[in-house]
């Protein structure tokens, strides 16, 4: 018997978890952290929790126009300012320490169709709950590893590193205001 298809045998028989470190995936999306974590990204009625919403102001925030003063940290996780919203630049700066590079021009259309948005077509914060609402939604993990480049840990937890890192963040500090 091939490797491979001992493999497959071994899946079908349940002896051997793809990903072990994963639960099962007849759990619901949003819900599937380890319970001694503490915390899921979405609550029982699947819409995103709090704690995820806390750490989802805290990234947007960083991105946003008007930039969120230094007062509003909040246990050291920023706030935006009320009316705030992520410009094109913001929306590309976000998107490259997310995933790397900015959006492509059909992505951006997309959410300018789609998510809430100002009239001039800035991403609203609830606009970028809606992001992540959708893309908890279907891939859990997508969500976490979003989280953890932006300094989260899976107790949804700002780890002290990044917290470095974001004092000295001049988008942060409200020096380009």
């Amino acid at each position: 018997m091939s490797r491979m298809h001992r493999d497959i045998e071994e899946l079908r028989a349940g002896t051997q978890s793809p990903r072990p470190e994963t639960p099962e995936p007849d759990s619901r999306q949003g819900r599937r952290n380890a319970p001694e974590a503490g915390v899921q990204l979405l609550d029982d009625d699947g819409a995103i929790s709090e704690q995820l919403e806390a750490c989802l102001q805290h990234i947007f925030a960083k991105y946003c126009t008007p930039r969120p003063s230094p007062v509003q940290a909040n246990g050291g996780l920023l706030e935006p300012p009320e009316g705030a919203y992520l410009s094109e630049e913001g929306l590309d700066a976000w998107a490259r320490d997310t995933n790397g590079a900015p959006f492509d021009e059909d992505t951006k259309e997309e959410l300018l169709e789609f998510m809430d948005v100002t009239d001039d077509g800035g991403l609203t914060f609830k606009g970028f709950m809606q992001v992540y609402q959708l893309q908890t939604e279907n891939d859990e993990e997508e969500t976490w590893r979003d989280l953890s480049m932006h300094g989260f840990d899976r107790t949804l937890r700002l780890v002290a590193t990044r917290r470095e890192d974001s004092d000295t963040d001049p988008r942060l500090t409200g020096a380009n205001s």
